[in-house]
């Protein structure tokens, strides 16, 4: 299991979004030196141990007692419960062998969970700990500490906007930008602080899905209510809070945990239920956005008068068979298939031909997933087979396609994957044309999944300028006879 899906787990299991920091400070232990900080460290362990979503040790506060202090660390890790994200805070930044031994040492040798890295040297210093699949990395994007807006604000002009971001200028939203393209394998988050509201606020824009480790609340003076209503995601996580003296410096450290808790909590109930009732219609964060313009801007999209495959006449065609003339289109619609797929519990995908092929096998690459097809026609040679690839009897499969209008050819698709003994729960597909696929899936006992739905794509057109409020309302119109 990936280290985000773990984070998500534990999160939703204990409740909490509370990380706490690991940091023996030399000037508040004894003479004891090494020995005290560990003494230090699992005492704050076995106070908070069932109430915290991750700990984050920090490297410099055992590297400051020499050989002595690693054997230390090393042991510290091995005490955390197996059970209890580790996020090693060393701040790497290196490329090459150079890179490779820091996330060995991070992840092999130390076992850690998760670290935080420099993005300064590029992608290079990355892509090693990157790697490691069922690790996580944490990316210094926009940092707690008052010079960050010495490098970090700086204006970007040009290299954003050859990235469709004309509306962003500096560096740390570029950052945040590069660390949406190199999330591919889901295990990639970033350190925004808590200090930073509103770089915050753009950066959870730019990145709606990433967890972002927040830290910066407490000593720091970092405001805890308003870094939530900044970061939260709109499921009420994808925040990891990491709080140190706040916790480790209090008289009770178990019951400073438990207030922290609350108050998070608190928090992240009120920030989800406004953020789920004001949600719009339209496409809001700036990746999918993108990929909603783009879609458009290729040609995959026409306004007219069409006739479907349902036999219903339509003002708006869809043909997504065009993202194949574009590798890097057809490349992003498959992450956000992945995105979905993520939180699904499948063996193999099914693509349903001819449209939803190329699609599924997108992703299949992209997810490292396998593939099989059911046949469009039936094979009159050779094997006879009905569905191409390898499976067995009682594999679970998600049913990939292009787009839904009815679910006639999704119903007849799921007909052949099960007389062949494979089982269907799930039907993701890129657009939800919104005239009536999913109810009658889910009427059969199937769920469908949408990356976009038609009305979502149609505001965001029409905000953007892309087409006119005529064609928008004669498309809604016909979504809303069609229902």
């Amino acid at each position: 299991m990936g280290f985000f899906s773990r984070l998500e787990i534990r999160a939703k299991e204990i409740d909490s979004l509370l990380c706490v920091g690991l940091d023996p400070h030399v000037d508040q232990l004894s003479s004891e030196g090494p020995k005290a900080a560990l003494e230090f460290c699992k005492r704050i362990v076995d106070a908070t141990a069932d109430l915290v979503l991750a700990y984050k040790p920090n490297c410099a506060f055992f590297e400051v007692f020499g050989s002595e202090g690693l054997v230390v660390l090393e042991t510290l890790v091995a005490f955390i419960p197996d059970d209890i994200p580790i996020i090693l805070d060393g701040k790497r930044g290196d490329i090459a062998s150079s890179a490779q031994a820091y996330a060995a040492a991070i992840f092999e040798t130390l076992r850690a969970d998760a670290a935080t890295v420099n993005p300064y040297l590029g992608f290079d210093a990355i892509a090693p700990f990157l790697q490691h699949e069922n690790k996580g990395v944490f990316l210094l994007c926009k940092t707690s500490n008052p010079g960050s807006r010495d490098f970090q604000d700086l204006e970007v002009r040009n290299s954003i906007e050859d990235l469709d971001f004309p509306k962003y200028k500096s560096m740390y939203q570029l950052i945040a930008v590069k660390a949406v393209e190199w999330n591919v394998n889901d295990n990639l988050g970033l350190v925004v602080g808590a200090t930073q509201n509103e770089p915050l606020r753009i950066i959870r824009d730019i990145t709606p899905d990433q967890w972002i480790l927040a830290p910066g609340v407490g000593a720091q003076g970092g405001d805890l209510d308003l870094a939530l209503e900044a970061g939260l995601r709109n499921d009420g996580l994808g925040m990891v809070i990491p709080v140190s003296r706040g916790i480790s410096k209090s008289a009770d450290p178990r019951q400073a945990a438990i207030n922290l808790n609350q108050r998070i909590n608190h928090h992240r109930l009120s920030v989800y239920r406004d953020k789920t009732q004001s949600e719009s219609i339209q496409v809001k964060n700036l990746r999918d956005k993108r990929l909603a313009m783009d879609i458009l801007k290729f040609g995959c999209v026409k306004f007219g008068k069409f006739t479907l495959k349902s036999g219903l006449n339509s003002p708006i065609y869809i043909d997504l068979r065009k993202l194949t003339g574009d590798p890097n289109l057809l490349s992003r619609v498959a992450i956000e298939f992945t995105r979905i797929l993520n939180q699904l519990a499948f063996d193999l995908l099914a693509g349903l031909p001819y449209a939803g092929l190329p699609i599924a096998t997108a992703v299949s690459l992209t997810g490292n997933w396998p593939l099989v097809y059911p046949r469009k026609e039936s094979k009159k040679y050779g094997t006879q087979v009905e569905i191409e690839g390898v499976f067995t009897a009682g594999q679970k499969v998600v049913l990939i396609d292009d787009l839904a209008t009815t679910g006639d050819s999704k119903f007849e698709a799921i007909k052949k994957l099960e007389a062949a003994g494979l089982s269907i729960k799930d039907v993701v597909v890129l657009i939800d044309r919104e005239s009536g696929a999913a109810g009658d899936l889910s009427k059969s006992g199937y769920k469908m999944h949408a990356v976009f739905t038609l009305s979502e794509l149609l505001q965001t057109w029409f905000s953007e300028g892309l087409i006119s409020g005529a064609e928008r309302d004669e498309v809604q119109n016909f979504i809303s006879e069609t229902r």
